[in-house]
């Protein structure tokens, strides 16, 4: 081939000569002019003078960052329950198959580390099957974010078999790197997430070679497995000029290529058919009047009995499917599951519609019978999820149009909303009925709390455990209304408040560096705190002021005539810290026998004879 030709031509002339860039220029222009005519030019860029960092140029990957995974599958569970609404079962799989997958990897490094030799290894690549818009695509999303791994999605539609016009399956791998800030270990720790795999089943009709299918299957083989993957892509131009910027700094050609032992493949797609293979592998008939038939099953059903034959029955290579050994069947989503999807508090459906309004200082807020209309009219799309955006966009565009060139800065959605956009946004624009919408936004901003404050005292243990912040009625109610007043997640509104309770535990921290005594501040105390902080009147800094004021002396002279060192400050002790000093004052010196008598006057103590 002529690429081949120009390319070793490239490197042969750089062997006998370091180029200069105007020499480099020269030969990547006559390649590109070559190969694409006139359709693509090179253009110099302006070079300004700039420091030498040879030391830690773009070609040395930096600092190797490690996993320290120890997360269990059932935390990993806890955390997807916070989003993903069904798909018990599919989340069980994907949780535990993970998080093995991960903590195995774990493990081996620390045999290695111990001369300990660990042969085989099967990865726990995974297969997910259901019908559209059941939240394969996002579900696949919360994990690699929850492990903060590089995580990238292809299409498998896109791609063909090496040697073929499309893309490469091997790109996925680089991006992987690129995803990883370059970062080649880390990359080689991520997850490859392909959609639309049931695209590349073969068609059994077909002569000839089939590249965008079965070829594609036998070019994911290795990658699968294990390979290395070469980051340098052969005739890319850019690639061209990284390895001769590379060879003029450092004199030689580096290798650079990761390695796909640990890299988890996960693969999805709506099979549309598969029931029927499976559906005749599984019905027995008999013959004659005795005989019978079992009784018909739901797609979903037929599905979750899916075995490997099947699937190369579907058209796939039988090296591939033993390639995917765990597999994950989605449920479809019902009108209940719908409308639970929108009341999720974390759901991105109704967050990014809050959002696109709170861009023009539009607060949206949906009343729960409203949400029930929706739900019903998402179901009859038949799309799952994906209808719900459908729907809603389609109901609230009007009001997206008009209202922010209005002064109405609140937005109530209501049923009549939904049936009846067009003459509710009339009425709307004429002024009329604005004490009534304000009054059904109000309505609903309560309703909307009330349910948080549910969702969080239902969810209190996992919430706690998650983000280390134990929920007092208080806190709960402060992080309902941060919710409410914000487009965010629950979660973000709970580390709001675990930002402030932070804040204020470290002034135990700070009492003791500074006076050598130990404060436990009891939760109500903290909820008296958080109080003033988010009233404004007062800063951590005074917080911790006046806690040394009120009590650094009262403490000091316990501790000389006692040796205690410990105390705990309630909220009455923070009201009263006179009262509450004189108390401890007369417990611990008549429990310990002190006869001398003493007064408090704050700041000081004075001794009466």
């Amino acid at each position: 081939m002529s690429q081949g030709y120009d390319y070793n031509f490239f490197m042969k002339t750089i062997n006998e000569k370091i180029p200069n860039p105007k020499e480099i220029e020269k030969e990547i222009g006559e390649f590109l002019s070559k190969k694409y005519g006139d359709q693509v030019k090179m253009i110099s860029p302006i070079v300004m003078p700039h420091a030498d960092h040879s030391e830690t140029d773009d070609f040395s990957h930096k600092k190797i960052n490690t996993i320290n995974f120890d997360l269990k599958p059932e935390e990993l569970i806890a955390y997807l329950d916070q989003y993903v609404i069904k798909q018990d079962l599919a989340k069980q799989i994907l949780a535990t198959k993970v998080c093995t997958h991960f903590n195995r990897i774990k493990y081996q490094k620390s045999a290695e580390d111990q001369d300990l030799n660990i042969s085989g290894g099967i990865k726990n690549n995974v297969l997910m099957l259901g019908p559209t818009g059941v939240g394969k695509t996002y579900i696949i999303k919360l994990i690699a974010n929850k492990l903060g791994i590089p995580f990238v999605k292809g299409d498998a539609t896109k791609f063909s078999e090496t040697g073929y016009v499309g893309g490469d399956v091997e790109d996925l791998v680089r991006d992987l790197v690129r995803e990883s800030d370059n970062d080649i270990e880390l990359a080689e720790y991520g997850i490859i997430y392909i959609d639309e795999i049931d695209k590349i089943a073969s068609s059994g009709n077909l002569i000839g070679a089939d590249v965008s299918r079965t070829g594609v299957q036998r070019a994911l083989l290795k990658p699968m497995e294990e390979t290395d993957v070469e980051l340098k892509v052969p005739h890319d131009p850019i690639s061209m000029i990284q390895e001769v910027e590379q060879f003029r700094k450092t004199g030689k050609r580096e290798k650079r290529s990761i390695n796909t032992k640990n890299i988890l493949f996960i693969m999805s797609g709506a099979f549309g058919g598969l029931d029927d293979i499976i559906k005749k592998r599984t019905t027995t008939q008999g013959i004659g009047f005795g005989s019978h038939t079992k009784a018909s099953q739901s797609n979903s059903d037929l599905i979750k009995q899916v075995k490997a034959e099947d699937l190369i029955c579907y058209g796939f290579e039988s090296e591939f499917v033993g390639r995917l050994p765990v597999k994950a069947v989605f449920e479809r989503l019902e009108e209940e599951d719908l409308l639970k999807i929108m009341q999720t508090p974390n759901n991105p459906v109704l967050l990014n519609k809050k959002l696109d309004f709170a861009t023009y200082g539009i607060d949206i807020k949906f009343s729960n019978d409203a949400l029930v209309l929706l739900a019903k009219r998402a179901y009859e799309e038949n799309t799952g999820a994906r209808g719900l955006v459908s729907v809603i966009e389609q109901v609230l565009i009007p009001f997206e149009t008009k209202l922010p060139s209005t002064n109405i800065k609140r937005f109530p959605v209501t049923v009549s909303v939904i049936e009846n956009p067009e003459r509710t946004l009339s009425t709307w624009l004429t002024g009329k009925n604005d004490d009534q919408r304000r009054e059904t936004f109000n309505t609903i901003a309560g309703e909307n709390k009330e349910f948080i404050i549910n969702y969080l005292n239902d969810n209190r243990v996992n919430i706690t455990n998650q983000y280390g912040l134990p929920l007092s009625a208080y806190r709960i109610d402060k992080i309902s209304d941060y919710y409410c007043n914000n487009v965010t997640e629950v979660g973000s509104a709970v580390k709001k408040i675990k930002s402030f309770y932070d804040k204020i535990k470290k002034i135990e921290l700070d009492f003791y560096s500074k006076h050598d005594i130990n404060i436990v501040l009891e939760e109500d105390a903290i909820d008296t705190i958080l109080e003033q902080l988010a009233s404004g009147t007062v800063d951590i800094k005074g917080v911790y002021e006046k806690i040394s004021a009120d009590f650094e002396y009262g403490f000091k002279l316990i501790r000389e005539k006692t040796h205690r060192n410990r105390f705990f400050l309630s909220k009455s002790a923070l009201t009263n810290p006179e009262n509450f000093l004189n108390q401890i004052i007369k417990t611990e010196f008549t429990k310990n026998d002190i006869q001398e008598t003493y007064s408090l006057s704050q700041p000081e103590f004075k001794k009466n004879s």
